[in-house]
């Protein structure tokens, strides 16, 4: 998950919580028009709407997080009082007692939001590890963390910086290879991708990886600056202490 979309959910959870709904309602709109892998945002968008009065879309908005995730007993309560307001009263009871023996077969099964909680968490250790030199102990944590958020990049991206500072550069261009796949336009991997590149010897693959990064963001800072220190045959690309904590290049 990347800076912005992280932003977006805090606000949009931050005012749900507080009942300011009309507010809450614009920045978790944002949230699903750039990820709908998020359970618990489909849920509080139902409930809005069904606050509004607008039970069509609260239905397809709870049956979208149940769909995320089948064992998710608030969304299904909340989508059979839908049905009970819609006169749907067999489906009612059927979408809410279905939700129940799903969880009651596995109970171990847990909330997106949950998880991403804890993904953060396990982060954390690993920025403290790494911060204090004990690379091996962040990489544990890093990969814990995305055992529980694979496709929270921000994170892939800290641990595929520490695999470089441990020259690991197979492994650490692995996870840079999963951070384009599953979001293309995350400049900061990409960015980071070419300086691993440039570490592992492959000095002509990363000025291509910096070029395309200043076809999509013309003026990048980051990427002019790499690629003025590698156009002199001379210089080395220093791995400053921001681009390693992965969040000071744009």
């Amino acid at each position: 998950m990347d800076d912005a979309l992280r932003q977006l959910l805090t606000l949009g959870r931050g005012y749900f919580e507080k009942k300011q709904f009309q507010e809450a309602e614009g920045y978790l709109t944002q949230v699903v028009e750039q990820n709908q892998s998020f359970a618990d945002v489909y849920n509080m968008l139902g409930v809005i709407y069904h606050d509004q009065g607008q039970f069509a879309r609260a239905q397809r908005a709870f049956e979208a997080a149940l769909r995320l995730n089948p064992a998710y007993t608030d969304a299904a309560l909340n989508l059979a009082i839908i049905y009970n307001d819609m006169g749907r009263y067999r489906e009612a009871k059927e979408v809410y007692a279905a939700a129940l023996n799903r969880q009651r077969g596995n109970p171990q099964r847990m909330d997106p939001f949950v998880k991403g909680k804890i993904a953060n968490m396990y982060a954390d250790i690993g920025n403290v590890y790494a911060s204090s030199g004990m690379l091996d102990e962040a990489v544990i944590e890093y990969r814990r963390a995305l055992d529980l958020g694979p496709t929270f990049v921000d994170i892939r991206l800290k641990l595929a910086n520490v695999l470089r500072d441990l020259n690991d550069h197979p492994a650490a261009l692995g996870e840079f290879e999963t951070i384009l796949k599953q979001n293309p336009n995350y400049l900061p991997g990409r960015v980071h991708y070419g300086i691993t590149l440039y570490a592992a010897g492959r000095r002509a693959d990363a000025i291509l990886v910096w070029e395309d990064v200043l076809g999509r963001n013309p003026g990048n800072k980051s990427a002019e600056m790499y690629l003025n220190l590698v156009r002199d045959m001379g210089t080395t690309v220093p791995a400053t202490k921001e681009a390693a904590k992965g969040g000071a290049v744009e």
